[in-house]
């Protein structure tokens, strides 16, 4: 299976968002509908591998402060690993 990690920007949320969404039960971030600003985008073969990119990525100083995020998604589509 393949893999995709993202560095993206956290946006900020107001308290007035942030209200709104635990007072209605819905979602405060939807991925699907407004994504986060991508800043580096990385394609790994396997599961290990895409790991070992985002512990890698994990280390620039923005992830660490909280400013940034890494994300690891699996990507559809047919295996090409060869596993089951």
């Amino acid at each position: 299976m393949r893999f995709l990690i993202v560095r993206t920007e956290i946006r900020a949320a107001a308290d007035v968002d942030v209200a709104a969404a635990l007072a209605c039960g819905g979602r405060l971030r939807d991925e699907t509908t407004i994504p986060e600003p991508r800043r580096q985008v990385v394609h790994a073969e396997n599961r290990e591998a895409a790991l070992l990119l985002a512990r890698a990525l994990s280390t620039v100083g923005a992830v660490r402060a909280g400013r940034q995020r890494v994300k690891v998604v699996p990507l559809p589509g047919p295996d090409t690993t060869g596993g089951t």
